[in-house]
């Protein structure tokens, strides 16, 4: 479990703060869409959970340990992959030797399917590979890595359309029953087949933390023509109508997430959370 408890924190020179008496908590077991507009502190959230940052006050608690401690036994349990990141001109096999014995569980056959689910060859140089292709390799590093608590930042951005369904693929294949996964993204249509729980950060607060099976249970998601549009919540425009949001009746079938018209209804203040 990870514990944001009160939690200020700043950037060096700015007069804004970024979070202010943030508290709210994120149970294991799920993969997590971190949801924003830019500027919102999404990856900010992420390098504090992770102790590359530390709040000025308030703490964050994995499992119990704070976070800005940098203890080994916590480092090995989390992998963060940033937005962007740099990868040393070597081999694959050298950088697998150089960081595979950080991590206790690491699993070289959980790597290899990773590569073979993102079609890459399986000993690749990676000083030849293009950006999107070392991105590939280091998201299959993080999986394989067996951290409990696997944390990405924009993990779709720099993939063509082809690789984000792909990384759709190589997730739900190989996170492991047991990991936590959280998924900061303002491309929701790339990952909302993907998520069990939604969090939307909006003006550095918590907007919404709920789990898809309460939004859905709470929510109808439907199109409508112009004479339908009794009890509606929120509409946008749409080649099939209008996609609607309404409170879902008790007799009617749940409906299916729209992740994008439900981020902007609630960014918009257009329902009761």
């Amino acid at each position: 479990m990870i514990g944001i408890n009160h939690i200020s924190f700043k950037y060096p020179g700015s007069k804004y703060p970024v979070f202010k008496d943030l508290s709210f908590s994120l149970e294991s077991n799920h993969i997590y869409g971190l949801l924003g507009k830019n500027g919102m502190g999404k990856s900010t959230l992420l390098y504090l959970i992770s102790g590359l940052l530390r709040p000025e006050s308030g703490e964050i608690l994995i499992d119990g340990i704070s976070s800005k401690d940098r203890q080994p036994a916590t480092l090995q349990d989390i992998f963060i992959v940033p937005e962007e990141f740099d990868m040393p001109p070597v081999t694959l096999r050298e950088f697998i030797k150089m960081n595979e014995s950080f991590y206790p569980h690491f699993n070289i056959e959980v790597l290899r399917n990773c590569l073979r689910d993102f079609e890459l060859p399986e000993k690749p140089n990676l000083k030849e590979l293009s950006m999107g292709q070392k991105k590939k390799i280091y998201m299959s590093f993080a999986l394989a890595s067996g951290t409990r608590y696997l944390l990405m930042d924009e993990p779709t951005n720099g993939l063509d359309i082809p690789s984000k369904s792909l990384f759709r693929k190589v997730v739900t294949r190989n996170v492991t029953e047991d990991s936590t996964l959280i998924i900061s993204t303002h491309q929701v249509h790339d990952l909302e087949s993907l998520l069990d729980h939604i969090m939307i950060l909006d003006n550095s607060q918590i907007l919404v933390n709920s789990s898809v099976a309460d939004i859905t249970s709470k929510y109808a998601f439907t199109f409508r023509s112009a004479q339908e549009m009794d009890e509606v919540l929120y509409a946008e425009p749409s080649f099939q109508g209008n996609a609607t949001i309404s409170f879902r009746k008790p007799e009617e079938e749940e409906t299916t997430l729209n992740l994008e018209l439900f981020f902007n209804a609630a960014t918009k203040g257009k329902l009761n959370y």
